[in-house]
């Protein structure tokens, strides 16, 4: 029996993320995708609204949960991984090269980077190129470095999930000035995502509906990318690219929960361990990103 992708999408408009499940219709294994757990920073709590639909559904559709992926340490939102973990199971896994993204937050944090390697957060470290199997569907990672060091794009059958090294063609491409971004880096990622057959489905993590649009969309395809991606097409050369990239990235402010959301990613979704008094704190390095 051939194997078939079931992609079931869940959107969470306040941080315009897309979290996807994808299932084996054969063996009903499944792996979780960039999800998310709710923040509200006025408050500083965390509930857990997105995660539970996607708990619903996988409980509806009978799925045993493979793996929780993430394709890179998110900016823009918490990771629901760990919480989902706890619910349903399945090795929380993302890129090897999580560590370089561990060592410089570290730093800005003041954290003892030494904590990740005793106690890793990760389940498993993919390999550059590493394959991987959910029940009986083949996968791959495709490493696509730029946005940050540590981004892949995990290709399922006739499906690539690219984080947020691509978006919608009529809004472009990730940013690339977090710290260890690079636009040169970004450039070659997307070539190697535009070698995959043109019919190969793109499935994204982030929608941000531009004016010419009324509906969010998280789907397109290689073809489409090629030929109408407004930033990075088949015609478009790697200098034009690193010159179109750095000029707009020169102008966007930080993203809202990059410093409450990143020491949670890269540590697997987890957050810090209770103090004495039963309460969990972040850190924030004040001044550190002053222009």
């Amino acid at each position: 029996m051939v194997s078939q992708a079931i992609v079931q999408a869940f959107f969470d408009e306040s941080s315009n993320t897309f979290s996807y499940v994808v299932s084996d219709a054969n063996t009903r294994e499944c792996a979780i995708i960039d999800s998310v757990l709710d923040y509200d920073t006025a408050s500083a709590t965390t509930t857990t609204t997105h995660a539970d639909r996607i708990i619903a559904y996988i409980q509806e559709q009978k799925l045993t949960v493979a793996w929780l992926l993430e394709t890179h340490v998110h900016a823009d939102h918490l990771s629901a991984a760990h919480y989902l973990q706890q619910q349903l199971g399945g090795q929380v896994a993302m890129s090897a090269h999580i560590v370089l993204v561990q060592e410089m937050f570290s730093q800005i944090y003041h954290l003892d980077v030494q904590k990740y390697r005793d106690m890793p957060p990760f389940d498993h470290l993919f390999a550059d190129g590493e394959a991987f199997q959910i029940g009986t569907l083949q996968a791959y990672n495709i490493p696509t470095p730029g946005h940050t060091p540590a981004c892949l794009s995990y290709v399922i059958g006739d499906n690539v999930f690219v984080g947020d090294t691509l978006f919608m063609p009529d809004y472009g491409t990730a940013r690339c000035d977090f710290p260890k971004g690079n636009a040169a880096d970004l450039f070659d990622s997307v070539q190697k995502l535009y070698a995959l057959p043109e019919t190969t489905r793109v499935f994204l993590c982030h929608d941000y509906l531009p004016e010419s649009r009324s509906e969010y969309v998280y789907q397109t395809d290689i073809r489409t990318q090629k030929q109408h991606n407004i930033h990075i097409n088949q015609h478009t050369t790697k200098t034009d690219f690193i010159s179109l990239r750095q000029s707009r990235d020169a102008f966007l402010s930080m993203p809202k929960l990059m410093l409450p959301a990143i020491q949670i990613n890269m540590n697997g979704g987890q957050l810090p361990e209770p103090e004495s008094n039963g309460v969990s704190y972040l850190k924030l390095p004040l001044n550190y990103f002053k222009k």
